[in-house]
């Protein structure tokens, strides 16, 4: 079921409440119409996103309907075929039934009911909010008739401006700025909302997903990457051409196409312009296009070579026994055949031995063992591990579930330094021994006890010997993006709230890179894993700070950063960084998950291959 498919509660009154003590709706009848002039849809949407007209009673409105959801959120769309000729109005609406509508494509309707705006998420979540109908009684004047000629969005419609900067006096939101849609994408969907679209031929820049749904582009030469996507590589750079795309037509009656990055949307696709929940404005589509394959394949990277030391991330996505079999031999057959066997292997979301039930077991040498098992079955190395099991439920993830780092390793290639006897609440420290650093726990947790890894992932840092030379890894698992605004906020920009955490993560992190390379300068430290931020982020500057690492996937040209595909930007979201010691090294994000509706992971892993 799309995501979209939510219970709906009424029109949302404290939005209401704010608006009006705003100053931004001006009540029952629209600016510049007369006491008892007939109230049409362009009235209800208005000029701004919020409607004059939220929290009181419309009769008889008129319009053709142009779609009609019977799943999830149920309603209809409808849309007046005349209109009133300004850009910022839409002529479309949503009328919020409930219940499965009695309505049918191409019926001519009168509508009376309640104006609301309706926030997806709710008011917390920061979304903007969706003006509709609520409480419908309607009247089908008549049937068969000609739906409104679509609006074609294309790549010269949608401005190359994502959103205006939102009004300080309101807290930073847009809500109550007069609409440009001519200047700003954002302001272009909302002056479409409710209208029905037409986008044609276009390249997908999201797969479909569990909710029957994908992303395009109406924008081709928008940042794109040679394997089709659309890289997000800074915040002030949007992908204004993205759209999501959903079907009207239940799945019961015709399957949603699976769809990878890269393949084509051919064709017309067209129904009402949506907003919801996830990813904001989309297109319910009426009418589907036609997924053409373009053979979209999943990378390899290259062997490490004999002087060569190879050391990978990899997030498997809450790995633990009740997985299916099938998961474990397809990741073991990534780590395999894709990632070439490294000879480090830092694995994030290992559960325990029992995944999400929530009993206390927090031991994981179950899971970890039926991977390695499986990698051994694909023809990999027979891998040895190291990790710290964490303390039930403090480590956030799914309750009961306790997901943690851990270390595999190669035996044949590299040698393990077992070195002090650390649980989940003793922090690993830096001595200087025979000259070089040495950790006095590995594996061993770093800054375990700091509130910046309060229900969250403590890294895990361990101490390896390639040829001799020491090694160390610090493998994380940062703090999620939960609670971020979307970037469709009515503030604009969105709030981050989540980067805090991050960001005291990183400098505890950067102050432990820094106590191994005061103890020896020349030390070999690679930092690795699920960072949850991207390159430009606060959070990686915080990493790399004074020089103490380098983010190695800047080290590959712009349009091929990205290890995580969301919302149909192709982000960077895993990372490996490398202390200065460490040059001449080569870096490789394997794209084997992110852009393909058949995942192992939501994650693609990351290698580096160095010369210690």
């Amino acid at each position: 079921m799309p995501s979209s498919a939510v219970p709906r509660t009424p029109a949302v009154a404290t939005l209401v409440a704010a608006a009006l003590a705003a100053g931004l709706l001006a009540g029952s009848t629209p600016a510049g119409a007369a006491e008892g002039d007939p109230v049409r849809i362009h009235d209800i949407q208005g000029t701004t996103r919020l409607s004059p007209l939220a929290g009181g009673q419309v009769a008889d409105v008129p319009g053709i309907v142009t779609g009609v959801r019977t799943y999830g959120s149920r309603g209809f769309w409808f849309q007046d075929p005349e209109g009133d000729g300004d850009p910022a109005t839409s002529e479309g609406v949503f009328v919020y039934t409930g219940s499965v509508p009695t309505v049918a494509v191409g019926d001519r309707v009168l509508v009376s009911g309640t104006v609301g705006e309706y926030v997806p998420g709710g008011a917390a979540s920061g979304n903007q909010s969706l003006t509709q109908i609520a409480k419908p009684a309607v009247t089908v004047v008549s049937q068969g008739n000609a739906v409104p000629a679509p609006v074609t969005v294309s790549a010269w419609s949608v401005p190359s401006a994502y959103a205006p900067e939102g009004d300080a006096a309101a807290g930073g939101s847009i809500n109550g700025l007069p609409l440009r849609p001519r200047t700003y994408a954002l302001d272009y969907w909302e002056s479409l909302e409710g209208t029905n679209i037409r986008v044609g031929t276009s390249r997908v820049v999201g797969a479909t997903n569990a909710h029957a749904e994908l992303w395009v582009t109406v924008k081709p030469w928008e940042h794109p990457n040679l394997r089709g996507g659309t890289v997000y590589g800074s915040y002030t750079a949007q992908n204004t051409g993205r759209l999501k795309v959903q079907s009207l037509t239940p799945l019961a009656e015709q399957p949603f196409p699976s769809a990878n990055v890269g393949d084509v949307l051919a064709g017309v696709t067209e129904g009402p312009l949506d907003f919801n929940q996830y990813g904001g404005y989309t297109l319910t589509a009426r009418a589907l296009g036609t997924v053409v394959d373009r053979g979209l394949e999943r990378e390899r990277t290259r062997p490490q070579r004999s002087g060569e030391l190879a050391v990978a991330t990899y997030n498997v996505e809450n790995l633990d026994p009740s997985d299916p079999q099938e998961k474990f031999d397809a990741l073991a057959r990534g780590v395999v055949e894709n990632l070439a066997s490294p000879d480090i292997l830092a694995l994030e979301e290992i559960q325990d031995d029992n995944g999400a039930k929530n009993d206390g077991t927090v031991a994981a040498g179950q899971t970890v063992a039926k991977f390695t098992e499986a990698i051994k079955a694909a023809g990999g190395p027979a891998y040895e591990w190291r990790s710290v099991d964490p303390e039930n439920n403090k480590d956030g993830g799914e309750p009961g579930g306790n997901i943690r780092q851990v270390f595999l390793f190669n035996p044949e290639r590299v040698s393990f330094t077992d070195r002090g006897a650390a649980d989940a609440t003793t922090a690993t420290g830096v001595v200087r021994e025979r000259g070089r650093a040495a950790l006095t726990h590995s594996p061993g947790r770093i800054d375990p006890a700091n509130t910046a890894w309060e229900s969250s992932r403590k890294p895990l840092a361990g101490e390896f010997s390639f040829r001799g030379r020491p090694v160390v890894v610090i493998a994380n698992h940062f703090g999620s993006k939960g609670g971020d605004e979307s970037l469709a906020s009515h503030h604009q920009p969105p709030n981050r709230s989540s980067e805090a955490k991050r960001l005291l993560q990183a400098q505890s992190v950067n102050a432990f890179v820094k106590d191994v390379l005061k103890a020896d300068r020349r030390a070999d430290v690679l930092v690795v894993g699920d960072i949850n931020d991207f390159e430009f982020s606060g959070t990686t500057k915080a990493l790399t700070a004074d020089g103490a690492l380098r983010a190695a996937i800047t080290s590959l040209p712009r349009s091929e950063r990205y290890s995580y595909v969301y919302d149909g930007n192709s982000q960077v979201l895993d990372q490996i960084l490398t202390s200065p010691s460490i040059t001449g090294f080569t870096y490789d994000s394997v794209h084997i998950n992110a852009e393909f509706a058949d995942q192992n992971s939501d994650h693609d892993p990351q290698v580096l291959r160095f010369r210690p």
